[in-house]
């Protein structure tokens, strides 16, 4: 069996958000009044050797009248013999068996015997062995006369066939035959508990404690019995397409595809199914090519290297592991948790100081993750991050801009693809202006009067260069786009622009503010990006139509205001973009490695639209602080997945706590008081106790109740939480959400 054919094959259950479904064990509630194991294992040992001491002190005659009630209901003469012939043997020793069948059966309730075997037997194997175990030993209890199995089974049979009428080899085969019977008897319960059989046949994994498959998905929770394997292509067979799914059964088998060759070809399956069309040249191509069909338009069937695990199959990546703390809840103690597009259709906030993991532990492993959902052709991915941030190797993303980078092969639409002014107005006042939206609203009527009148006069919006000028209130420029404009028939456009020029001879006016912002981004090592000319095509985020990876490393180093422009430009651009997409079948997300004061109002609100987009965005802060005070409490709000990493500040933490709430626990408070009771001897006992001890002798009352308190602190976010995790909350896009759950980033 290959690789690919164990991936599928395998069970998948995910009994809780964001728990890792790939061959998960879900466990069990937690039951209030479980035992505690050193009482458990102390009271199991006690009764046994309780039993064992009784059932001695019956087998040596000290208890003599526990045999009252065989010699009561069995014929006299039998016990006045002096000996026992067979019949009375066979009466005593089934009496002595029955007898040790009550004190186990007693004893074993009084110690819960059965507890123990459930709560520490938990695989196939360890069953087994127990079960040989106890085998074992009752064999060999019973060979030595104390468990009187053997005992009660030679007296069935006659004396003659036992000694064989003076022939040893008919005696041995005799009497061995029915050790060997015995011994049947004894091993039958035991391998049925133990599961032999199953572990003979090699199905040691479906046993009653792990998960059924269901069908169709290779084991997803909630299925009753096992359905066909995906790795058997069900979906073509019940479209009576045998042929196409018998050469993909061999190619899986072969080894010759991998899980992005099996998902891409059953998304493009799917679509076939959906619009009714073209199912015949589908299974022309699988026949022709097998397990390139359908391939990512890069020619890619795979990343040139993967830094986390990743199911296709359920679409998740694992980021870690839920720690056993009191506080997660059952499902995520020791489970996995994963992220995926249910998920990021959310968005999902990410705050950590540097050197926590925010870009190499989570970053990467999401931006890996939907890149090879792009190669399946269900995603696109825009991830947003400085030069020598770790999102994986460049060969992983088929665009790569580098603003300020003379290397560069692509470039970057400053207006994001529209054609209309207004829009594109808006978009840059947006990325312009990191204020209150009144100064937005002014930012984008002052670009509207300019980008309006040049667009029609030259086909196109004006160069950065050309941008500044006209903000700047240059007089030739004016001059020259008002005679193209004049003569292009635009008297409109005209008057918009002469009151755009009055406009900017006034003191206060934006467009000087807004000239000194675009001056950012006209420099010289920008020379020759932001091209509009129309001699290139650079980039925009119409491109999102196609599953398309596409990475912006941003010149942090010598520009980090200029980073922040394009980091706000990219997330209006991107959120317009898919909230007016009519085909939203495809996931989009938006990685931005740090965000940091590149939030502004319209951010918050698409961190809470997006979901209703099949859209996403994962934002990276290094401290809220960077966020505008106003704009703090209703980011982390908005946000439907939230990770606080280890080393947040408690002015950070307050945050994540108001949002995360309170739940009720249970507290006990211990009252001490002075020992007043008691006579003469036990006030006299309690002084010469103090005058040994130093300690007043005390009376403790304990009241316990339920209480509001908060699920995660500031104070624990920022001190209690260990190096190398983070405490994450959940919301899928279909509603469903989960507590503040503790991770190990590093398991």
């Amino acid at each position: 069996m290959s690789a690919v054919e164990r991936w599928l094959r395998a069970p998948r259950v995910s009994d809780a958000p964001g728990v890792f479904a790939y061959e998960h064990v879900p466990r069990q509630p937690d039951d209030p009044d479980r035992v505690t194991d050193r009482r458990l294992i102390g009271g199991a040992l006690l009764s046994f050797l309780t039993g064992v001491l009784v059932w001695s002190l019956l087998h040596n005659g000290y208890i003599p009248f526990w045999r009252e009630p065989l010699t009561l209901l069995t014929p006299r003469d039998w016990w006045n013999g002096g000996g026992l012939s067979r019949p009375e043997a066979v009466a005593d020793n089934l009496y002595s068996v029955l007898w040790s069948a009550l004190l186990a059966y007693y004893f074993g309730r009084i110690g819960n015997w059965a507890e123990v075997p459930r709560r520490y037997l938990t695989t196939p194997a360890l069953r087994a062995w127990a079960a040989l175990a106890v085998g074992l030993v009752i064999w060999e209890l019973s060979w030595k006369g104390y468990v009187p199995i053997l005992g009660a089974v030679l007296p069935l049979f006659p004396a003659s066939w036992i000694e064989g009428g003076g022939d040893k080899y008919t005696a041995a085969f005799v009497t061995y035959t029915i050790y060997a019977a015995v011994a049947l008897l004894i091993a039958w319960p035991c391998a049925k508990y133990g599961g032999w059989f199953d572990l003979l046949r090699g199905r040691a994994g479906t046993g009653p404690d792990r998960p059924q498959p269901r069908p169709g998905t290779g084991g997803a929770a909630g299925a009753g019995q096992p359905g066909p394997s995906p790795a058997e292509w069900p979906e073509l067979r019940a479209a009576g397409h045998h042929d196409a799914a018998e050469r993909l059964t061999r190619e899986v088998t072969l080894g010759r595809m991998n899980d992005v060759d099996c998902i891409r070809i059953r998304h493009a399956w799917d679509l076939v199914r959906a619009t009714h069309e073209g199912a015949r040249e589908f299974t022309d191509t699988v026949l022709r090519l097998g397990g390139a069909t359908g391939v990512h338009p890069s020619g890619d069937r795979d990343l040139p290297a993967r830094a986390a695990p990743h199911d296709l199959l359920t679409g998740q990546v694992r980021i870690g592991q839920g720690v056993a703390d009191k506080r997660n809840g059952y499902h995520y103690r020791g489970s996995g948790l994963a992220l995926d597009p249910t998920l990021l259709g959310t968005g999902l906030l990410i705050v950590g100081p540097p050197g926590a993991g925010k870009t190499r532990q989570v970053m990467r492993p999401v931006a890996e993750s939907l890149c090879l959902h792009a190669l399946t052709g269900q995603a696109a991915v825009i991830a947003v991050a400085g030069a020598d941030a770790d999102l994986g190797p460049r060969e992983s993303y088929d665009v790569v801009i580098s603003p300020g980078n003379p290397a560069s092969r692509y470039d970057l639409d400053l207006y994001g693809g529209t054609a209309d002014p207004d829009q594109a107005a808006w978009l840059l006042a947006q990325a312009l202006v990191d204020g209150p939206e009144a100064e937005q609203r002014r930012a984008a009527t002052a670009l509207g009067q300019l980008l309006g009148p040049y667009a029609a006069a030259h086909g196109h919006f004006p160069s950065v260069p050309l941008l500044r000028e006209l903000l700047d209130g240059v007089e030739h420029v004016y001059a020259d786009l008002r005679g193209a404009l004049d003569a292009a028939g635009a008297p409109a456009l005209v008057r918009e622009l002469d009151a755009r020029q009055r406009q900017s001879a006034r003191p206060g006016d934006i467009g000087s503010q807004l000239a000194d912002r675009i001056a950012l981004l006209d420099r010289p090592a920008f020379a020759g990006f932001f091209d509009t000319s129309g001699r290139t095509r650079p980039f925009s985020m119409d491109a999102l139509a196609h599953p398309l990876r596409v990475r912006v490393e941003l010149p942090e180093s010598g520009h980090a205001e200029a980073s922040r422009i394009l980091v706000r430009l990219l997330i209006a651009q991107f959120t317009a973009t898919v909230l007016a997409r009519r085909d939203r079948s495809q996931f989009a997300c938006l990685l931005v490695d740090d965000a940091g004061h590149a939030v502004t109002p319209g951010t918050v609100r698409a961190l809470s639209s997006l979901r209703s987009a099949n859209a996403g965005m994962v934002l990276g802060l290094r401290t809220l602080d960077d966020v505008p005070e106003a704009l703090r409490a209703s980011l982390v709000a908005s946000a439907g997945c939230r990770m606080a990493l280890a080393g947040v500040t408690p002015w950070d933490g307050r945050f994540f706590a108001e949002a995360w709430g309170t739940t009720r626990v249970e507290t006990r408070d211990v009252t001490r008081t002075p020992d007043q009771s008691g006579g003469l001897p036990r006030r006299l006992s309690r002084g010469v106790r103090r005058v040994f001890t130093g300690e007043t002798v005390t009376t403790e009352s304990v009241t316990v109740r339920e209480v509001e308190r908060e699920r995660w602190s500031a104070s624990d976010l920022a001190h209690t939480v260990p190096a190398g995790h983070a405490v994450l909350s959940l919301t899928t896009t279909g509603g469903q959400s989960a507590a503040p759950v503790l991770l190990d980033l590093r398991a």
